[in-house]
């Protein structure tokens, strides 16, 4: 049964393919064009302008790899510890991604920088000193100056740059971290390469630096945020194993038939449960289904469920079954029996409300006692027709403190087949729009020509878990087949 706070929500729904398709060809594109004006302006590396262009075009392509690979996952799907598939084609020139690539935002704050190493002068743009804080009568900060500014861990990582840049002619391309005067710190990415002389020599080193202290701040958002869901599904993997284990543990062991008595004497009763997961969510609900025979050679015959998916639902439905199969042992009659339930759950730790249908066999005389709390009532099958048993009184358990529960009483004949079900087994929805029917037990009702062919209880289980196993149920259910010798 769902919780009390049950409420039919609009699924969630995955993004058109067709338009992740249009994304991942204009982003496609737009790579190719930006690739082209790289090409155009790597031929002029003497003019500064075109050195902009060319540094600012580099970064587009950074990000338009982070782009084509997240609108990947997009339409792939997100594999937690896999890689993610949806790149941009390789037509273009290689390149490394960055590090923790992430979401993708604007190009963000961008200024250059040249130091003349002959002079030891520096040249900023005015958005280079924006992104350092300074003002222009601060001037420029020197290559031996600008170390200071940065984290003592990101120092060697920026002389190594500059000293391969200076020493070897390599392009540099790297990110730090800097402490502005305020207090303030920012993240920025740094890329440049050496000004040779007309000697071949290194006389100045260009840069262009981009602030990506925003863009960072939103990958570290969507990587903690991946690390979460992945944490999420594994510990709603391990809930939902232990789930399984305990629901396995409690539940008979028997499948398939089992008959009553089973030591030499005459078959009284012929018996056939089945347990029906939901068709919409992955967890394991508090639905139970029993049958055992009782010292004084009558038969307990229950099913119930305890709202709530998960280790909690299973753990407070083997604790009610426990108690329910120890006070039938005990001898307690259905109706005596609910109370006690009751009781049990409503002083449980654990608040939890529960609907539970408990019924007793005696099979000398043939009657069936019954009481329930809160539960469909069993449908009684005989000579292909069937009806609803009318149910005596009985509110939820765990809904109110000191409730009492009547008990019925059916006379049963041979051939008679008694059909006990959680409420889960036919959808809310299903039911209401099947033509001609009102309720699950409508629909199942319907079935009785289809059970009196049958010779066994297990090919009436058969038949409903083939008539309501392929449904969308909101929830778990559990159905139990009797069928009296």
């Amino acid at each position: 049964m769902p919780s009390p706070t049950h409420a039919d929500h609009t699924a969630a729904q995955p993004p058109d393919s067709g338009a992740v398709d249009a994304l991942i060809s204009q982003a496609r594109l737009l790579r190719t064009r930006v690739d082209a004006v790289l090409r155009d302006t790597a031929v002029a590396t003497e003019d500064p302008q075109l050195r902009w262009q060319r540094a600012l075009c580099d970064l587009a392509v950074h990000q338009l790899d982070d782009l084509g690979t997240h609108l990947g996952q997009l339409k792939d799907g997100f594999e937690p510890g896999g890689p993610a598939d949806g790149g941009l084609p390789e037509d273009g020139p290689a390149r490394a991604p960055l590090p923790d690539s992430g979401t993708i935002g604007a190009l963000g704050r961008a200024g250059s920088a040249e130091w003349d190493l002959l002079t030891d002068a520096a040249q900023w743009s005015d958005e280079l000193y924006r992104i350092f804080g300074r003002s222009t009568e601060e001037g420029p900060l020197t290559l031996d100056e600008l170390p200071a500014w940065l984290f003592s861990e990101d120092q060697q990582l920026l002389t190594g740059m500059v000293t391969g840049c200076l020493v070897d002619g390599l392009p540099i391309d790297g990110e730090f971290r800097i402490v502005r005067a305020d207090g303030a710190v920012r993240t920025v990415h740094m890329v440049g390469e050496p000004v040779l002389g007309a000697d071949g020599a290194t006389v100045a080193m260009w840069a262009v630096i981009r602030d990506v202290s925003d863009l960072r701040r939103s990958q570290r958002t969507l990587r903690e945020t991946r690390e979460s869901l992945e944490r999420q599904r594994r510990i709603a993997q391990s809930e939902r194993r232990m789930a399984v284990e305990l629901q396995e543990a409690v539940l008979p062991p028997w499948r398939g038939t089992l008959r009553f008595p089973q030591d030499g004497g005459p078959i009284t009763m012929d018996l056939a449960a089945h347990y029906l997961p939901s068709a919409t969510s992955g967890l394991i609900g508090g639905d139970w289904y029993d049958a055992m025979q009782l010292p004084d050679g009558s038969s307990l015959l229950t099913v119930g469920d305890l709202t709530g998916h998960g280790v909690a639902a299973t753990s407070g439905m083997a604790m009610l079954l426990g108690a329910l199969r120890g006070m039938a042992v005990a001898g307690l009659q259905p109706g005596p029996l609910m109370g006690w339930l009751n009781e049990l759950l409503d002083t449980s730790p654990q608040p939890a409300l529960g609907s539970a249908l408990c019924c007793r066999y005696e099979p000398g005389s043939r009657l069936l006692h019954w009481s329930q709390a809160g539960h469909p009532a069993p449908l009684l099958f005989r000579d292909g027709a069937g009806r609803v048993l009318d149910p005596p009184d009985g509110v939820l358990l765990g809904a109110t403190s000191g409730a009492s529960y009547g008990q019925a009483s059916e006379q049963l004949v041979s051939g008679d087949l008694l059909l006990l079900h959680t409420e889960g087994l036919v959808p809310r929805r299903s039911a209401a729009a099947a033509a001609g029917t009102h309720s699950g037990a409508d629909r199942l009702l319907t079935m009785a020509p289809l059970f009196a062919g049958t010779r066994s209880a297990q090919d009436c289980v058969r038949l409903v878990a083939e008539e309501f196993g392929v449904c969308e149920r909101e929830d778990d259910a559990c159905v139990l087949v009797a069928r009296i010798a």
